[in-house]
């Protein structure tokens, strides 16, 4: 099957992150896509202006008579109930119908494929390494998992040669790309309910790394075979070095195996990100970016939508909108906020993401979210799950040294005004990205 050999695409769950990057790609060569939605978001809203077809009841009434089995391919995210009509109609009906992550693979297998896997990172590397590409002017594409802040796009559009893929360990998916370079950033215990423990999950990081064509780079201290190492102020094939802190950014230098590249500037906070770069880098090195492409690109990367996004308002007080909801996660938001911010007072606000995520971590987080000395704990968002008896945010709460305040998304706005703080940190996977603006707003008026 030639993936680009269809006249519609019609994508079932085309608001999610990977599903709309795909929409987009193939919107751009001018196929007809269309496609239904749970709900309308702000991302839904963009494809629908860049001429995107999108509804949002299951009902295939508003299927077009048009599309036939011959002409049309359905790609849909396993997200998607079993029950879900519109799906179910395409499958009686004898449809061509695939999974985003089947699709991502054969767009993979037609190219040089970049791809970046882990726990976590994987978002923030795979960004800036579609960045450097571009910036290097190199024919390639990337598919991301988050709206990179230089394109307002999940997409990077540049060329069919290269593509840059974010690896999703989620169902296995990443298993389904041809990868001819790969970074493996983490393999923390994450996604129990789909592997059953942390050994099922490294098993399906090695077997991912088994199936890179050309060569691995992997954090220092992850038991990879055959991979480069890669890691920050640690003996590693690629490491940084000297750094520091000048005005609003990290400076770093930069000891690959044949050299090294002096005074990379990053502005994204954090050793994390530090980290982060350096994969994305070694891999760029190695599809022949210049270093003066690699410091270029470096310092004019903005990073990522929600991955410490901030806003300083006009009375000094800084708002940081971080999409962290692994303890990893919180830790690392949590140093690089205190290392940017020290001696300020920081008000974080949580919304715990997945029931089994906080049952099987609940004694992780509440040791990282220790740290602050003022937490409002919102409630947890199921996204696919059904609720988890017992587990609930008053329940992690109570594992807490400090007992933080507990209240819902909507009382939320109410609760945080009332609150004296310098730094303001929302950190969550769910809908809690939706209070960034209303709070902006409000304090840019106050």
């Amino acid at each position: 099957m030639n993936i680009k050999d269809f006249t519609y695409y019609y994508f079932i769950g085309i608001g999610g992150i990977g599903m709309s990057a795909q929409a987009r790609y193939f919107n751009q060569f001018g196929k007809k896509v269309l496609g239904y939605d749970k709900t309308e978001t702000t991302l839904t809203k963009k494809l629908t202006e860049e001429g995107i077809n999108i509804h949002y009841s299951d009902d295939v009434q508003f299927i077009p008579k048009g599309l036939t089995p011959e002409n049309t391919i359905v790609i849909y995210t396993p997200a998607i109930p079993k029950n879900h009509s519109e799906l179910n109609y395409f499958k009686n009906n004898n449809f061509n119908i695939l999974k985003r992550s089947q699709v991502l693979g054969l767009l993979t297998k037609a190219t040089t494929c970049l791809a970046i896997a882990g726990t976590h990172g994987k978002t923030t590397t795979s960004t800036l390494l579609g960045h450097l590409m571009k910036s290097a002017n190199t024919p390639s594409t990337a598919f991301l998992g988050g709206i990179s802040e230089n394109y307002q796009s999940n997409i990077i559009l540049g060329g069919e040669e290269i593509t840059v893929v974010e690896a999703d360990e989620f169902d296995r998916s990443f298993l389904q790309l041809a990868p001819n370079f790969a970074a493996i950033t983490s393999m923390d215990a994450d996604h129990l309910d789909i592997y059953g423990n942390k050994e099922e999950l490294e098993k399906s990081f090695l077997e991912f790394a088994g199936i890179v064509k050309n060569q691995v780079f992997a954090k220092k201290g992850l038991n990879i075979p055959n991979s480069l190492s890669y890691g920050v102020e640690t003996e590693a094939d690629y490491h940084a070095e000297n750094i520091r802190i000048e005005e609003d950014y990290y400076m770093f230098d930069l000891i690959t195996p044949e050299n090294q590249i002096k005074d990379i500037i990053i502005h994204l906070p954090g050793r994390h990100n530090i980290e982060n770069a350096v994969a994305a880098i070694a891999i760029a090195l190695e599809m022949g970016v210049s270093e003066n492409d690699i410091k270029t690109g470096m310092e004019s990367f903005k990073g990522v939508k929600r991955r410490f996004t901030k806003h300083i308002c006009p009375n000094g007080k800084v708002i940081v909108d971080d999409y962290a909801h692994h303890p990893t996660e919180l830790s690392a938001i949590l140093s690089a906020t205190k290392n940017f911010y020290p001696n300020k007072k920081i008000l974080g606000v949580f919304q715990p993401h997945l029931y089994s995520r906080t049952k099987d971590f609940g004694k992780d987080f509440a040791a990282e979210l220790n740290q602050l000395e003022n937490l409002i704990l919102l409630d947890i968002y199921p996204a696919r799950e059904e609720p988890i008896e017992g587990i609930t945010s008053e329940w992690l709460a109570n594992q807490m040294d400090k007992k933080p305040l507990v209240c819902s998304l909507e009382n939320a706005l109410t609760e945080i005004k009332k609150q004296d703080f310098d730094v303001l940190l929302l950190m969550g996977a769910g809908n809690i990205d939706t209070l960034y603006e209303p709070l902006k707003n409000w304090y840019d008026e106050a």
